[in-house]
This record gives structure tokens, sequence and C-alpha cells, in this order.
């Protein structure tokens, strides 16, 4: 892995991804991950949406591990980083493709779609139980539960935030029985910045927040918002609040609720269902 004191140095990766992306004819799509995963999980997505014909780029966030045992013996490197520097990280490695690409994100990586689609860096978009922006007013019971992992203490600003198994069971894995809890927790569960809960917590009295979204730029794309409708981390409410923030824009934007889904639904066994969703929005418009 690539690191450096430059936080908008790329990976080799990264960097052979892209190149890869525009020796291709096929349309990019880049999927970026959210708080608490990694770029490897979205290894089985990239694979059905090659097989559709697509090209995948899986960026990570600055300073990420290669890996989920990697990340668990540094957990350090995840501390420091900010909603705003992370968009910008993104924004640099979706520069480098030579085609506009369809973007999916989950959770932050969900914000982080809107932030980008904003900056008109997409030819589509899925933001799949996206974190909440600037405006979005639903703070339900559940989703303080588990942004208080970080919350809770002031100094976790600047910290990286793990979480335990049964933090990971409540936020994620709730609907989903306890072993397939158990070998998600050790298969993707790493820790994440403590910087962007507190943005995201703060944003509707902070006029100068990171999490903020321009839903009415007219260049910002065809949107699909998918939540579910047991999630813990991002409510239903939140992602509905958001939808209706967004259809101000005068392209496309889309709701589809999952049922009987939590948080892990990029991840867990019901992963496919999700993914297709996504697969019929994106080949409608790209």
């Amino acid at each position: 892995m690539t690191t450096a004191t430059n936080r908008s140095t790329i990976t080799d990766h990264e960097a052979a991804q892209v190149d890869r992306a525009n020796a291709s004819k096929a349309i990019p799509v880049v999927f970026v991950h959210g708080l608490w995963l990694l770029p490897s999980s979205w290894d089985r997505w990239v694979n059905l949406f090659e097989e559709a014909g697509y090209v995948a780029v899986t960026p990570g966030w600055p300073d990420d591990p290669e890996t989920v045992a990697e990340a668990r013996e540094h957990p350090e490197v995840f501390a420091g980083k900010g909603i705003g520097e992370i968009a910008d990280y993104e924004a640099a490695i979706i520069g480098r493709l030579d085609r506009k690409p369809v973007i999916i994100d989950h959770s932050f990586g969900g914000l982080l779609t809107m932030i980008l689609a904003k900056r008109e860096l997409a030819s589509a978009s899925v933001a799949i139980s996206p974190a909440p922006f600037r405006g979005v007013l639903p703070l339900p019971l559940p989703a303080l539960r588990t942004a208080s992992v970080a919350l809770r203490n002031s100094a976790n600003w600047n910290r990286a935030v793990p979480l335990s198994y049964e933090q990971f069971r409540y936020s994620f894995a709730n609907v989903v029985g306890e072993d397939e809890a158990k070998e998600l927790y050790l298969g993707y569960s790493v820790a994440g910045p403590g910087e962007p809960l507190f943005q995201a917590a703060s944003a509707n009295i902070n006029p100068w927040t990171e999490a903020a979204v321009d839903s009415t730029n007219p260049q910002r794309g065809p949107m699909l918002i998918i939540s579910a409708d047991s999630d813990h981390t991002v409510p239903w409410a939140i992602s509905n609040a958001a939808y209706h923030k967004q259809q101000r824009n005068p392209g496309v934007t889309e709701i589809v609720k999952m049922v009987g889904r939590g948080h892990s639904l990029t991840i867990d066994a019901g992963w496919r269902e999700v993914a297709e969703q996504a697969l019929a929005f994106v080949k409608r418009f790209a």
C-alpha cells in the first residue's frame, strides 16, 4: 500500500484500477465503502457488475489498510479523517477516470455519493443507507445509540473508533442470525474515524459543516436511494428524509425500501438482492 504524509497520494492499487478502467471500453462503476468497513466489502458486488459489462473501481478512504487483518493490527491509521478530506480523496481518484462513472456507496459512503454527485462527478449514483446531511432532521433513537459509540467522548473526534462485537451486532447485524453476525464481524468490521460521526451529528447547527449537500444541482445525475426497514444505523426515517431533500433536483430521484434488512444489507447473505436493485437502476441510466 502506498502511504505518505500527503493524503492526496492514492495507492498503487487504486492507480492500477484507474488505469484498468481507462483501458477498458466499459463504463466505470466506483464503489465507495462506509464507516467501519474496507473496500473489500464490495468484492461480490464487483464481480456482479463486471459480469454485467461494467468495470469496477474500489477506492479506499485515505490511509486505508489493504486487509481487515492489517486494519486490526494498526487501527490508529483511521484516525483524523473528516468528511471533506475523504470526499476530496475520492474526487481525486474519480478525476483520473476518462469517463464519468456511476458511483455506488454505503452508509457514510452514501453521504459521500451525494457530495460527489453534487460536484457533478457521477453519471448516475446509488446511495445505500446514506448517512444524514445538513437539512435531514430525523434522529431516531437507534441511530443515536449507534453514533454514541463515538459521540459519548469528545476526544473520539481525533481517534479511531472500533466497534465491539455487541455494538456491531446492534448497529449492523441486528436482523441476521448469531452465526452470520459473528462471521460478518470477523470478516469485515474495522475501526473508523470518529470525526465524521461528530460532523453528521452537528450538521444542522453548523452552517459551515462538511456534511452538506446541494441537492438542486441539475448536473447531479439520476440518483437511487436504497434503505433498509430495520436499519439501526441509518433508519428508514433518515433515508426517506434525504430522499425528499433530493427530490428538489430536476433529475430522476428514486427510493427503494428493502424489507427485513439491516445496515449489513451490502455484505450479508442477502447482498445480491440489494446489488440487483442497484444494477437495474444503473442499467437504465448508464
